[in-house]
């Protein structure tokens, strides 16, 4: 009886036996079922792929958007990467014109990459080792004989291979850092303290420095002291002083109530007093 081998990318399968009574058809039934488990459950499946090959750019990056339940585009950098990662990868695949089945083992090979880099921590070089034994079972073979199982021809593979080097190997170290590092609040955000207005009793809040001239300020916009509110309001209350008339001088004798006998006693005392202050300072009336 003959033995089958069969190599998957987490290694070799051991030997089994051929059950007795097996025809040749059987076994590549049962071979063809074992690669078709290669790289499942699909990422996306056969109506998904269909919906978005009928969609532009913008109709891809929603529906995938809403598959992989992305909801901070705006703020986090890792889902953003992440959607771009997938949507750059079916619109490179669209490009190359791939069938459905093509398409499905496409895209589940990128989420594979990431799954094993997320959850395992896979080094590049584990990767790369990875993607060899993988494309080993999806691509072209050498043996004409399962040439009809093979999802990739030999251009097909070598282009995955090519984007595969560009979009994810090449930024490894990036990818790392979106699992792995821890990124500071400071990076997304940070805190600033804002004055608001003052109450309504306060007509006008503080100038600020660049925005207004102190003098300006102080001259128009500056509510007056609280002691001249008051003296202002107490004057109001009170209401203007009325003007008093003022005395008529020029009409009134200065002289009036005083008899002739009284201004000459004041004009002889006056002289009186001016002789006495020439004779005690001789040298002021004297001349040089």
């Amino acid at each position: 009886m003959a033995a089958s081998v069969g190599t998957t990318p987490g290694g070799t399968t051991p030997a089994g036996m051929t059950p007795a009574g097996t025809t040749p058809e059987s076994e590549k039934d049962t071979e063809f079922q074992e690669r078709e488990k290669i790289l499942c459950p699909d990422f996306l499946s056969v109506a998904q792929i269909t919906e978005m090959l009928a969609e532009d750019v913008d109709g891809v990056q929603q529906k995938l958007e809403k598959l992989l339940n992305f909801r901070n585009l705006q703020t986090c950098l890792k889902e953003a990467s992440l959607l771009d990662y997938y949507v750059s990868g079916f619109l490179w695949a669209r490009g190359m014109d791939f069938s459905i089945i093509q398409y499905s083992k496409f895209m589940t090979l990128l989420d594979m990459l990431l799954h094993n880099l997320r959850t395992l921590h896979m080094s590049l070089e584990d990767s790369i080792k990875w993607l060899r034994e993988v494309m080993a079972e999806i691509g072209p073979s050498h043996s004409q004989k399962n040439e009809e199982w093979n999802i990739f021809d030999v251009k097909q593979a070598n282009a995955v291979v090519d984007y595969l080097k560009i979009s994810l190997f090449q930024h490894y170290k990036l990818y790392e850092f979106l699992f792995f590092s821890a990124r500071e609040e400071i990076v997304i955000g940070t805190e600033q303290a804002i004055e608001v207005v003052k109450p309504a009793g306060h007509p006008f809040p503080d100038p600020l420095e660049e925005g207004i001239s102190f003098d300006i300020y102080s001259t128009f916009i500056e509510p007056p002291p609280i002691l001249d509110m008051e003296m202002k309001g107490l004057n109001q209350e009170q209401g203007p002083e009325e003007p008093q008339p003022e005395a008529d001088t020029s009409e009134i004798d200065p002289l009036v109530g005083f008899t002739i006998e009284d201004i000459k006693l004041v004009l002889g005392q006056v002289t009186d007093d001016i002789l006495i202050s020439i004779q005690d300072n001789p040298k002021t009336t004297a001349h040089p």
